[in-house]
C-alpha cells in the first residue's frame, strides 16, 4: 500500500481479516448447531441448549465451534478497535467484544453438564466443578454481549448518517437480554427453553456478523 493510499484510510488486509472473522465466526456458528442440533440423535431442538451438543458422541464439534468462533470475536474486536480508534464507545465496544469471544472459547473448553433427556442415557442432573464454570461463563458472555450494543449503540447515535443502526444495536441488546433470562424460566418451567435460547443466539451472533460487514468499508484513520 502506498503512503497516499494509506493517508486516505484505506483498510490494511490484516484489518480487513480481522473484521471478516467477525462475520464469519458468528455465522458459522449459527450454521454449525442448527445442522448439529437438526441431525443429533435423541437431542431436542425444543428443549435443550445449544451447550448440550458439546456433550455425546460428536460433541467435539460443538465444542470446536465455540471455541472459533470465540477466536474469531476476539480477533473482530481488535480490528474493532482499530477501525472506531477514539470518541464514544471506541475503547469499551472493542473490551466487551473481546470478553464475549473469551467466554465462547470458555464454553468449549468447560463442557455443560448433560441436563435430563440428554445425552439420551441421562436420567439426573449432576452439577459439577467444569459444568458450574460453563454457566458462570455462559452469563458472563449475555451479559458482555447487550452491553456491548448498548455501548456501541450510543456512538451510532451521535452520528444521523447511522442513527438506524443504533436503534437496531438497542433492540439486539433488550431481546438478547430477554430471551435469555427467558430462558431460565421456561426450562424451569419445562417449557422450550431450547428454541428461546436459540432466538437470543440468533439474534446477538447475527448483530456481530452483521456489524462486521458493515465496518469493513470504514476506513481507519491513520496517526
Amino acid at each position: 500500500m502506498t503512503t497516499s493510499a494509506r493517508s486516505a484510510g484505506e483498510q490494511p488486509v490484516a484489518i480487513r481479516l480481522l473484521l471478516a472473522g467477525g462475520a464469519i465466526g458468528p455465522l458459522l456458528f449459527i450454521v454449525v448447531f442448527l445442522v448439529e442440533g437438526a441431525t443429533r440423535p435423541h437431542y431436542s431442538v425444543w428443549q435443550d441448549a445449544v451447550s448440550a451438543l458439546s456433550l455425546g458422541k460428536g460433541g467435539w464439534m460443538q465444542r470446536a465451534n465455540f471455541i472459533v468462533c470465540g477466536a474469531l470475536v476476539i480477533g473482530f474486536a481488535i480490528g474493532l478497535r482499530r477501525v472506531l480508534h477514539t470518541g464514544r464507545g471506541s475503547t469499551w465496544g472493542p473490551i466487551l467484544l473481546g470478553i464475549f469471544g473469551l467466554c465462547l472459547i470458555g464454553a468449549g473448553i468447560f463442557v455443560t453438564d448433560p441436563g435430563l433427556g440428554y445425552p439420551h442415557e441421562a436420567s439426573t442432573i449432576t452439577l459439577t466443578v467444569h459444568g458450574t464454570i460453563h454457566n458462570l461463563i455462559t452469563l458472563v458472555a449475555f451479559i458482555s454481549l447487550p452491553a456491548a450494543c448498548f455501548v456501541l449503540a450510543r456512538r451510532d447515535a451521535a452520528d444521523p448518517a447511522v442513527r438506524g443502526w443504533a436503534w437496531y444495536a438497542i433492540a439486539t441488546g433488550l431481546l438478547v437480554a430477554a430471551f435469555f433470562v427467558l430462558t431460565g424460566v421456561v426450562e424451569a418451567l419445562g417449557g422450550p427453553a431450547g428454541f428461546t435460547q436459540r432466538i437470543a443466539i440468533i439474534v446477538g451472533w447475527g448483530w456481530i456478523a452483521l456489524l462486521a460487514i458493515r465496518l469493513m468499508g470504514k476506513p481507519i484513520p491513520f496517526v
